[in-house]
């Protein structure tokens, strides 16, 4: 992660495996996500730099492509161009292969990419004469025979650039068979010289260092500082330079730390001002330190290192110029600090000159942590990173089913219940006199920044709220109180306009009111406006058509007698610099929609008419500006979409040509059980639509895609978008007798969550559906029990006098915001660490709905949970029970099995039975190859896992009580997550991030239904060490991340099953089943002219990097497919006319294979 900038605002590159980010702190310290795309790689290594003189920044890659990339941010399109790609060597992550470490001069002058052992390459980076970024062909720094272990650039200024890297040389290691040599091999510090004369890159120097030395710091120099590096190592950090002697600071350690834990810093940032710097460096406990060096030009007087603050600990450090911290943590969500003090008051700090040396070493200085004093956090970025498992059920008996994820490590784990749809904050609820029915905001003025009335109506009233610094009720508005309100809304530049049953009420700025009557005893039932024309439908079906004229004054232009009753109207919105819009969308109970135009030439005339499956209740007309590229990072040009809510709960959406009015491209979703009213809003500045169905969802365009996602809210009535100057973008919404302000939170974020906290690192759970509980094991280890915990915190609050007030509740991490700033809050600090061989572990049962824990049970003496499974025995009274496996180095997967307990030890799978006082073996089979990890069962058939072999399809004999194997694959895999899909499938994943189904054949299946012995002959013959039938792989697919998970579920009501894994990454997807030819002929074209024409940011090949380890096998990557929307328009229309579509039609496509999905 770097922070790059261009001009003044600082954004900040995140690389998440194989997604890198573009995140933006806006003013309020909210985090944007600006930009995300996939590279299909490994991203191992991102740097900044910047030319001398320059204004903005380059980010250099490494990945596993073998090729150094250098991207720059396309601010006018919103994309990542590649600058350069050089190759230097075969793709994958290899040990001699650069791409691991990425260093840079600090003035920007050269690059090194280094590898884990012997090679490190060095480009020289300049300008030509049109101020384009040039790069030199590699210039060669390789050592055979030496691990690197970090590499930097040193800052000298403007002489030749110099790189330090931390070397240790294995030569003689090597080749000593005794071993002596390996305990003495010597790590050292070597600096390497670029020569920009002669190009050519020599070591200039190189000198012993620690063998714990596992990081280097850039020193700032070249008139800004003494130059040099820091080296980060067990327990110290040192001052390093070349002709200056060590200077040697002891790393401060919390107290109750074992003695034989060392501490390492993993993470550092410098920050640098004109006249001081300092570093902060954090230790593998989260503890951050602040680093100053006390210098004289370039002679180092005194380094100090002073306790700072405590975070969770980060992957990487940034602090921005702005004042901002950003943490990436290595688990759990990400933070944003903001910098309340740099850390001058007095705090623990040690330093070089106050370095004890004592018979046992080095005298170490101790500290305890406190709560945050320089920091504050701001803003957190969510991330499920791990998921350690994974269910979807629908416990809540909500419209869609709730995804469950058990996520984290030790004390920072939660379970998280995700629901699709967007977050919301509520703003303000307040409760109204009756129960309305609709509710409009309007400005004053065209040019208003903010809203002036809230306008509510009641069945047989109005209420005109004000808004100001509070929202009250005003009667002098103009408005007409006694009567219910059809519309409100400001018409031509300045004055409002009212439409009720009995008429139109337009209320000009001065406070002259007109009022127009309906003729006779009819009423009007519907109406639609923009700025400058209002269309009314009276009851019997005639439409009357008005305009604001020069004067301002709602002028009548023409009537209309439509056939029957009209169900909704809605009139475009006016283009810029026209004095109307020329298109009325009607929809009539008769099921159709008519285009009618209000030209003066034609007006009223139909120029088009759509059937629809169900009486239309409410229309939108919907403009989408023009885009190149920009914010939303997509091409496409101008285009009116016309969305109905249809009766039967679907939104019907299409696409309106803006020249002849006709009608193409329908698309329609189901949202729910009502007819979905649409409103619409403002959103991040753009127009985006609002439908209330059973539930509310938004309608916006995201990088390119069209996405309908839900709002985690509950049902509304009737909603208008709201501006005010506490609440810049809200949307006002009645329901019930209430109304309420809210405003959306993140756009194109896929679900909500909502998080639990548990106490150790969660590892399986599973459901007891009677009394829908979640059962939760976790277990941690090198940490202390709750118990010896709470001892410890009592005396330590002993020892400083505060007497006992850590109460038991402060123990779950978490409880409210008081108990977050305890003095040692475990959720931020971590527990305590033990010795490595401990383990801790609680099993936990959860109501979710309450999010109450009902029982907690933790398990002793060093014992641990690691698999779980409810079982009723047969012809036993318990009713459930639940199994647990636990280990004191011992592996036990427990499944549930016909009334019996089936249980896999190791590489034994057993069957139990329950005796009065313990588990009875009934049966058991001894012939599995290693570990089993997991275990299905479907009728008599059993499908064993095996930690490094694969799946074993076995068979349990009844009448002769036995087990045996049938079925076993041919391709060892290191099983990480399985899931039965039917009879003779499996899918399963592997440790190297491949999903794979494998099938037994159709016959081979048939004939041991058939076998009477159930193919136990053939058994006992023994074929090859193995089973006598094989299984055929059907699927594999390289996803580039290991997957924990594996579930089958429906997301959408009434939408098709697809496979759902959760990652190691915290990231999540899905597998959707094609169920057409046709679908798949289309998407592997897609996808073949995807890979030609828009090959990965990162110069990965595509196909290579799907089929890492294994063929990728009749599996169509939707990532490339999806970054259609994205590409170019030209090259959009060029991959269309090959598929012979447009691209208005790929994109429907892909819309919905995504609607199918969620």
């Amino acid at each position: 992660m770097e922070a790059s900038q261009g001009g003044k605002a600082q954004e900040i590159v995140v690389a998440r495996g194989k997604v890198l980010d573009l995140l933006r702190p806006d003013d309020s310290g909210k985090i944007q996500t600006i930009l995300s795309v996939e590279v299909f790689g490994a991203i191992r290594s991102l740097a900044q730099f910047r030319l001398t003189g320059s204004q903005k920044d380059y980010i250099v890659v490494g990945s596993d492509s073998g090729r150094i990339v250098i991207l720059e941010y396309n601010k006018e399109k919103n994309v990542f161009d590649k600058i350069h790609q050089e190759t230097f060597g075969k793709s994958g992550c290899r040990r001699i292969v650069p791409g691991q470490y990425l260093a840079i001069d600090p003035k920007g002058r050269a690059a090194m990419i280094g590898a884990c052992e012997k090679q490190k390459l060095v480009y020289v980076l300049n300008r030509d004469t049109a101020a384009r970024l040039t790069i030199s062909s590699p210039l060669e720094a390789h050592k055979s025979h030496t691990v690197v272990y970090s590499i930097t650039g040193v800052d000298c200024g403007f002489d030749n650039p110099i790189f330090a890297a931390i070397e240790l040389d294995y030569l003689e290691a090597d080749q000593d068979s005794t071993g002596q040599a390996a305990t003495e091999a010597q790590k050292h510090l070597t600096f390497y010289e670029l020569d920009l004369g002669l190009n050519h890159v020599s070591r200039k120097w190189s000198e012993q260092v620690d063998n714990g030395a596992n990081m280097l710091v850039t020193v700032p120099g070249g008139g800004d500082g003494p130059s040099g590096v820091l080296v980060c190592a067990e327990n110290f950090v040192i001052y390093k330079n070349q002709g200056h002697p060590d200077v040697r600071a002891v790393i401060p350690r919390r107290a109750d730390l074992p003695a034989e834990r060392g501490v390492l810093i993993v993470s550092a940032a410098v920050h640098k001002q004109k006249s001081m710097f300092f570093f902060l460096l954090q230790t593998e406990y989260g503890d951050i330190f602040k680093v100053t060096l006390d210098h004289d030009n370039d002679r180092i007087k005194e380094l100090k290192i002073k306790y700072f603050d405590t975070i969770p600990v980060a992957a990487s450090l940034c602090v921005l110029k702005s004042g901002f911290l950003f943490a990436a943590s290595e688990f759990g969500n990400h933070a944003l600090y903001q910098f309340r003090a740099i850390g001058d008051e007095p705090d623990v700090e040690s330093s070089s000159l106050t370095l004890m040396e004592t018979e046992e070493g080095y005298q170490p200085v101790f500290f305890q942590p406190r709560k945050l004093k320089n920091l504050v956090r701001i803003d957190q970025i969510e991330s499920l990173m791990p998921i350690m498992d994974m269910k979807v059920v629908n416990l809540f008996e909500e419209e869609t089913p709730q995804i469950f994820t058990l996520c984290g490590r030790g004390p920072r784990s939660s379970l998280r219940i995700l629901r699709p749809g967007l977050a919301i904050s509520e703003m303000a609820v307040s409760q109204l006199p009756g129960v309305p029915s609709a509710v409009w905001t309007v400005k004053k003025n065209v040019n208003d920044e903010f809203d002036a009335y809230i306008v509510v109506s009641f069945a047989n009233a109005t209420l005109v709220l004000s808004i100001g610094e509070t929202v009250e009720e005003v009667s002098d508005s103009g408005f007409l109180d006694t009567t219910p309100s059809l519309a409100v809304s400001l018409i031509g530049d300045d004055s409002l306009m009212q439409v009720h049953p009995s008429g139109i009420r337009h209320i000009r700025e001065d406070g002259r009111i007109n009022e127009w009557r309906t003729p006779g005893k009819r009423t009007i039932v519907k109406v639609g406006s923009n700025r400058l024309q209002v269309v009314i439908a009276l009851s019997g079906g005639e439409l009357i058509y008005f305009e604001v004229d020069m004067t301002g004054q709602l002028m009548e232009v023409e009537k209309h007698e439509m056939s029957g009753d009209v169900a909704c109207l809605d009139i475009a919105p006016v283009p810029e610099g026209r004095q109307r819009s020329r298109f009325l969308a009607v929809g009539s109970y008769d099921n159709t929609i008519r285009i009618l135009s209000l030209d003066p030439d034609d007006c009223m005339q139909i120029l088009s008419l759509q059937s629809v499956s169900s009486p239309p209740e409410s229309l939108l007309f919907l403009e989408v500006q023009a885009s190149i590229g920009g914010e939303d990072g997509a091409d496409h040009p101008a285009s009116l979409f016309l969305n109905a809510g249809l009766q039967n709960g679907v939104l019907f959406r299409t696409v309106v040509d803006m020249v002849t009015g006709q009608l193409s491209d329908a698309r329609s979703r189901f949202l729910g059980l009502r007819a979905p009213k649409l409103f619409s809003v403002i959103v991040r500045g753009r127009r985006a639509m609002l439908c209330l169905s059973s539930r509310p969802w938004l309608g916006y365009i995201h990088q390119g895609h069209f996405l309908l996602t839900p709002l985690s809210y509950e049902t509304l009535e009737f909603a208008a978008s709201f501006s005010s100057d506490q609440c810049a973008e809200g949307v006002v919404s009645v329901a019930g007798d209430a109304l309420r302000v809210f405003t959306i939170e993140r756009l194109g974020e896929t679900f909500n969550e909502t998080v639990i906290p548990l106490r150790y690192t969660p590892r399986k759970f599973v459901l007891q559906p009677k009394r829908k509980l979640l059962v939760i094991i976790e277990s941690d280890q090198g940490a202390f029990t709750a118990e010896e915990r709470e001892a410890a915190k009592k005396e330590c609050f002993e020892d400083a006098g505060m007497g006992e007030n850590g109460n038991v509740e402060q123990m779950e991490n978490g409880g409210d915001d008081e108990d977050r700033d305890d003095p040692l809050s475990d959720e931020q600090y971590g527990y305590p660490k033990a010795e490595s061989d401990k383990w801790v572990s609680c099993i936990r049962i959860l109501d979710p709905r309450t999010a109450v824990t009902t029982s907690l049970l933790e398990l002793q003496d060093n014992e641990a949970a690691f698999s779980i499974c409810t079982v009723n025995f047969h012809d036993k009274e318990y009713g459930t029970l639940l199994a647990v496996g636990t280990a004191k180095g011992l592996q036990f997967w427990p499944e549930k099995f016909q009334g019996r307990l089936l249980a896999g030890i190791g590489p034994v799978l057993r069957l139990y039975d329950l005796g009065k006082r313990r588990l009875l073996r009934k049966c058991e089979n001894k012939l599995f190859p290693n570990t089993i990890t997991s275990i299905q069962t479907y009728r008599d058939r059993i499908y064993v896992g095996d930690i490094q072999e694969s799946f074993h399809y076995c068979k349990y004999r009844r009448d002769e009580n036995q087990l045996y194997i049938f079925a076993d694959d041919c391709v060892p895999r290191w099983l990480t997550a399985s899931y039965q899909i039917d009879f003779d499938t499996m899918a399963g994943a592997d440790k190297f991030g491949n999903i794979y189904f494998v099938r037994l054949p159709q016959d081979v299946s048939d004939e041991i239904e058939e076998d009477p012995t159930g193919g136990k002959i053939k058994w006992e013959q023994g074929k090859l060490n193995g089973a006598p039938n094989k299984v055929e792989e059907i699927l594999q697919f390289h996803v580039g991340d290991v997957v924990t998970c594996l579930q089958k579920a429906s997301l959408i009501p009434g939408g098709g099953e697809c496979i759902i894994y959760g990652t190691v990454m915290g990231s999540l997807g899905a597998l959707l089943a094609f169920t057409s030819r046709d679908d798949v002929d289309f998407f592997s074209h897609l996808e073949m002219h995807m890979r030609q024409e828009h090959p990965p940011l990162c110069g990965r090949d595509h196909m290579a990097y799907r089929s890492a380890y294994f063929p990728v096998k009749d599996v169509i990557d939707g990532d490339l497919c999806e970054q259609f929307p994205t590409l170019p328009l030209d090259l959009q229309q060029k991959i269309a006319d090959e598929l012979d579509r447009t691209p208005g039609e790929i994109m429907k496509k892909l819309e919905e294979v995504r609607n199918k999905i969620i």
